[in-house]
């Protein structure tokens, strides 16, 4: 008897505690929009960051939200229906959040130490590295991403593409290091339909200090 009053009272307890859900928030970017100029300009980066970045996060707080009230309900059928626009939305705040900080004006020098190390095993070279990553990207059709990851169980760097926004390590199990967005929102008002010329230029610009310790995290951690 005194169980079950216990059980009761532990139960309603838990029903009349608030529970307390963050939000997604957009990050700021570790540079001004017109820093990554003459590679990517300020208009897109403003319109990709504060636009397009900016809905990925509102519709994953919503997916987030409606999951919730689905996992409340108990209904696991509404809980299902959300997984796309989870996956997309998700995967959008996930790609960019990296992306802006793999970036830096005027780009860095080459890859050092252990990530030189491991593009020299794995690639023969840097110059065949980007190459490869080049032709990875501008080869996706439609939209999508040209990744550069760690695969940590073969201790293999790997470059693969990515459909859409489908997050790296979620959809492959590599480590993101260096990601090339090749949705046309990223280069068109600049590049037109030269996709070829965004993508090579994005060397430029790249901060293989960033990657280098993105490497050094996903190797150690």
């Amino acid at each position: 008897m005194f169980a079950n009053i216990a059980r009761v009272l532990a139960q309603s307890s838990k029903k009349s505690l608030p529970l307390v859900r963050s939000k997604h928030s957009l990050p700021d970017l570790p540079y001004d929009f017109n820093a990554l100029e003459p590679v990517i300009s300020a208009e897109i980066m403003q319109v990709h960051h504060q636009k397009h970045h900016a809905t990925y996060v509102n519709n994953l707080n919503v997916a987030e939200e409606k999951l919730f009230e689905a996992k409340q309900r108990g209904s696991v059928s509404d809980q299902i229906a959300l997984t796309s626009a989870l996956k997309f939305n998700g995967g959008g705040h996930i790609n960019h959040s990296i992306f802006w900080t793999i970036l830096c004006k005027d780009g860095t020098s080459e890859p050092e130490g252990e990530l030189a190390e491991a593009i020299k095993r794995d690639f023969g070279s840097y110059q065949r590295m980007v190459d490869l990553l080049v032709a990875t990207s501008t080869g996706i059709q439609g939209s999508g991403w040209g990744w550069l990851g760690y695969n940590k169980q073969l201790n293999r760097l790997d470059i693969v593409a990515c459909a859409n926004q489908d997050p790296l390590q979620a959809t492959t199990g590599l480590h993101p290091l260096f990601g090339i967005d090749v949705w046309e929102h990223a280069y068109y008002l600049q590049y037109k339909n030269a996709r070829p010329d965004y993508v090579k230029s994005i060397f430029k610009i790249a901060n293989w200090r960033k990657v280098e310790e993105l490497f050094g995290k996903a190797r150690h951690d």
